[in-house]
């Protein structure tokens, strides 16, 4: 048997078609606090769907927020940066290379502009620093003070597609 929690807190057992209810009621019964747990945190999150149609207009936006944000804070902090890209990455909201190309995640469209900045100044600071060592945080709090809070607020962001 499998038990997921989904984003939207939705709680899914599969099972094989040839087990009995009470056995699929023992093992949810079983697994309980598990379940609570991952509700909970469910819960916590927030969920933003999209529609895969959409993803070509979010490129599109995505691009020109990333641009226009990273002309801004390069401006501020007096870096430079090779060229954005913006990729549909699973795993990561941006990147920046050592040659000081920088992508971020198509998604950052979809965001609040103060977590989307959160990330643009990520990156763009490590055109200056390639770690996350107290340099680093010390830039990004530049522009970013409250940085900590934001990147809290950023995991719990979930993009999902529906």
């Amino acid at each position: 048997m499998r038990l997921a929690v989904y984003p939207d807190a939705r709680v899914v057992v599969t099972a094989p078609y040839f087990f009995g209810s009470g056995a699929i009621e023992r093992f949810v019964t079983k697994h309980s606090d598990w379940i609570s747990r991952h509700v909970e945190r469910a819960r916590r999150r927030t969920v933003i769907r999209i529609r895969r149609s959409d993803i070509p207009m979010l490129k599109k936006r995505a691009l020109a927020l990333a641009s226009a944000r990273c002309i801004h804070f390069a401006s501020i902090y007096g870096l430079t940066y090779k060229k954005i890209s913006i990729r549909a990455q699973k795993t990561r909201w941006g990147s920046c290379s050592r040659s000081g190309s920088l992508s971020f995640n198509f998604k950052i469209a979809v965001l609040s502009p103060h977590i989307a900045d959160y990330i643009i100044v990520h990156e763009l600071c490590h055109c200056a620093e390639m770690n996350h060592g107290k340099k680093f945080w010390a830039l990004v709090a530049h522009a970013i003070p409250q940085h900590a809070t934001t990147r809290a607020e950023l995991r719990r962001v979930v993009v999902v597609y529906g």
